[in-house]
């Protein structure tokens, strides 16, 4: 069956909203860790990840970082406005847009609409006072101009000296709230600020956590250098999207986010150096590396495309007509030989990849991807999965059933009879289904 038309009311399950983690575990490495391997499960500690991984893999995760991206203004009436920054418009680079010192614009959601008609939202913070206003719209979301400076702003001077004004990245990080998940049905507290962040986190720019990534600790990290497994990094902004839920009959009908991918010549290399496989830690870092084959495939064809022109549509996975996959356990096929011609295209599509940035002189290949990975799909470079567990009748619930299959009903079963934590701040599972190669061996 196509993956259009998969009914996400076949990928539920109950879940109690008692096994919902509210909280993080208070030492992050100490929360429990469901291993599916070849077809077995069983339970272990997220600090015992390194004696799990084979000695010499590749673990690659996604670092970014949580802005404050919530914003509340009260209109003289004293009605609240809320304003949800979901990603640049005006400078579209994130950085360069936080790095604004007097004026930006960005895509926004806007909680309490109804009562905000025209006319800007000013908010004082101390000597500086923040304006937003409408100036557009994009489908559901607004775009948002904000100024800020000395509070000459309320006068309606917008212009003038900001030499001593903050960066935007300042103004939301004085301003700003951290938007954690809705269903963690809570205020945000200060706690979460450290807590709804990786330890690797860096470059700002998502609205949610790569929530896979919380577990870790510096004495995981040392755990894992010891036994020569190596660690890269990606970057994914996580978007408002990732909570978006599913409402149509069939999938053809739902339409995934957008979200900005950043990958550096080194992570391709490294990639590369490890036969084109590696461990995923979140769904984020997933979505990241496999995009690379879709992106590799274009350039192979056209070597002079834009960043945007690479863009990865959602179904362009699935509108391939040659049968370019790493078989999976239960397909048909001819083993490894089958198995080496797949990871040699795998290779050409990284090394298109590299030839691109060599024409563009670049180290650093800076696009977006709409990809949804859902049952039919065929797995590229990804070999395992470090991940949470997730919401029924979700995207990311489809992504874990394209890699192990009707299995993940068996692993949430037991997550559930086990008392596990689920969702951002639960439990986690590292997920490892039979490759063909290895069953004909």
């Amino acid at each position: 069956m196509s993956p259009k038309h998969i009914h996400i009311t076949d990928y539920t399950y109950e879940l109690p909203l008692e096994r919902i983690a509210r909280y993080p575990m208070q030492q992050r490495d100490q929360s429990k860790l469901l291993v599916y391997r070849k077809g077995l499960i069983s339970q272990h500690t997220f600090s015992q990840i390194a004696d799990l991984l084979p000695a010499g893999a590749l673990l690659i995760y996604n670092n970014t970082k949580v802005i404050q991206a919530r914003l509340r203004f009260r209109k003289p009436t004293g009605a609240l406005i809320e304003i949800f920054c979901l990603e640049p418009y005006l400078p579209r680079d994130y950085q360069d847009n936080f790095q604004q010192r007097a004026s930006c614009q960005w895509l926004c959601l806007i909680g309490n609409k109804k009562k905000w008609h025209d006319g800007p939202l000013t908010l004082t913070l101390g000597t500086v006072t923040l304006r937003a206003e409408i100036v557009g719209r994009q489908g559901s979301s607004f775009i948002i101009r904000f100024t800020w400076g000395p509070s000459s702003l309320l006068r309606g001077e917008t212009e003038g000296s900001s030499g001593d004004s903050l960066s935007f990245s300042e103004v939301l990080e004085l301003a700003g709230e951290l938007p954690i998940p809705p269903y963690l049905n809570r205020a945000t507290e200060e706690s979460d600020k450290r807590t709804y962040q990786t330890v690797y986190s860096k470059i700002d720019g998502s609205v949610a956590a790569p929530t896979a990534g919380l577990h870790f600790t510096d004495a995981v990290f040392r755990a894992l250098d010891a036994k020569g497994i190596e660690r890269d990094e990606v970057t994914l902004h996580v978007g408002a999207g990732t909570f978006k839920p599913v409402k149509s009959e069939e999938m053809q009908d739902h339409e995934m986010h957008s979200e900005y991918i950043f990958v550096n010549r080194h992570t391709i290399e490294r990639l590369l150096a490890h036969g084109c496989r590696c461990t995923a830690v979140g769904t984020t870092s997933v979505r990241t590396i496999e995009s690379l084959y879709y992106i590799g495939r274009k350039l192979m064809r056209n070597p002079q495309l834009t960043e945007e022109e690479l863009h990865v549509t959602q179904w362009e996975p699935y509108e391939e007509t040659e049968p370019m996959h790493s078989p999976r356990q239960g397909e048909s096929g001819q083993g490894s030989q089958v198995y080496s011609q797949l990871s040699t295209l795998n290779s050409k599509c990284l090394n298109a990849i590299l030839t691109w940035m060599d024409l563009n002189r670049t180290d650093v290949l800076h696009t977006s991807t709409q990809i949804i990975i859902a049952p039919g799909y065929h797995y590229h470079f990804v070999e395992r999965i470090i991940t949470n567990f997730h919401m029924p009748q979700s995207t990311l619930l489809l992504l874990v059933s394209a890699f192990i299959g009707n299995d993940w009903r068996k692993v949430y079963d037991y997550a559930l009879s086990h008392d596990f934590r689920f969702l951002s701040y639960g439990d986690s599972s590292l997920l490892e289904p039979m490759m063909q190669d290895e069953s004909d061996s």
